[in-house]
């Protein structure tokens, strides 16, 4: 009998415990930069990653504006993600441009030392 006025008690702290999430503000901010360094690299829209961190992060806004914190901190740090891997793929789609030019030079110097012997 006394394990119930327990069990209950437990049960309303779990549940307000699960409703205090903390305001999610800093993961907003990190969030926020991912994306603004994705862009500064040349990310765009068009990317299917960029486009899904955009998306995220509105929804990351619109839950903070719902209160919804833990929501908000899952989405916002799906945004980070994807900004990230959006950046990750335009700066090695710029490293292999810059590695094809390299190396076709390199090619137009060999065949003008082998023309020169």
């Amino acid at each position: 009998m006394k394990t119930r006025p327990l069990l209950a008690a437990m049960a309303i702290a779990s549940l307000f415990g699960c409703a205090n999430d903390p305001a999610p503000n800093e993961q907003l901010k990190l969030t926020e930069q991912a994306v603004a360094q994705a862009v500064a690299v040349g990310a765009t829209d068009d990317e299917q990653d960029m486009a899904a961190a955009r998306a995220k992060l509105a929804q990351a806004q619109a839950d903070m504006t719902d209160k919804s914190y833990k929501d908000a901190r899952m989405q916002a740090e799906q945004a980070e993600l994807d900004a990230r891997l959006a950046e990750a793929r335009v700066l090695t789609q710029k490293s292999n441009e810059q590695l094809t030019q390299v190396n076709a030079r390199l090619d137009r110097l060999r065949k003008q030392l082998g023309a020169a012997q």
